[in-house]
């Protein structure tokens, strides 16, 4: 089991105990199964950062303690130099880079995003959660699908949308893309 999902798992099934809550009462306010959130609990399969964001909203801790055990403590500003942003890899074919960490009570997370490419004919994962999402494209090219409308994105195109439509990407040419997303709900 990869450390970071692992450490994210434990912290998971803290906040639950801290809380004093039964695993059926958590998986029904993620609307998830009680063996799927068991599974997450126990580091089995990966973690989205959206429903680490739903979770984190629901609970009243921060995104940053969930991923990171650490408590954002900034509230006027949050410098991030280029390269420093707080890193998880989920999967090897997606990388966050965390970019407001530091920054308490914000209202989006902002993260640089790398997809890496995967073999012809892999299917897309798809996620949906409430909120919105903004993508900027920096680097390579990024097909998404949103509820079945597939677009191409190119370095310097922007996508705004409803993230509780079902969405999907995939890197493009055999080449890492890289974006700015701002998850925001």
């Amino acid at each position: 089991m990869d450390e970071q999902i692992r450490q994210i798992a434990e912290r998971l099934k803290g906040l639950r105990d801290a809380l004093d809550l039964e695993i059926e009462e958590v998986a029904a306010d993620c609307g998830l199964g009680v063996e799927e959130y068991k599974a997450l609990e126990s580091g089995e399969c990966d973690l989205s950062v959206s429903l680490l964001q739903r979770i984190a909203h629901k609970y009243g801790v921060t995104l940053d303690e969930l991923m990171f055990g650490e408590e954002p403590k900034m509230s006027t500003y949050f410098l991030t130099r280029k390269g420093t942003g707080i890193s998880v890899e989920r999967v090897k074919a997606y990388k966050y880079e965390l970019l407001a960490s530091g920054f308490k009570g914000r209202i989006a997370d902002p993260f640089i995003v790398t997809v890496e490419p995967k073999p012809e004919g892999t299917p897309l994962y798809y996620n949906v959660h409430q909120g919105q999402e903004f993508h900027l494209i920096m680097e390579g090219r990024l097909f998404v699908d949103i509820n079945g409308k597939e677009l191409i994105l190119e370095p310097g195109d922007s996508l705004y949308f409803d993230s509780g439509k079902r969405h999907g990407l995939k890197a493009l040419d055999g080449k890492p893309v890289r974006f700015l997303a701002m998850v925001m709900q």
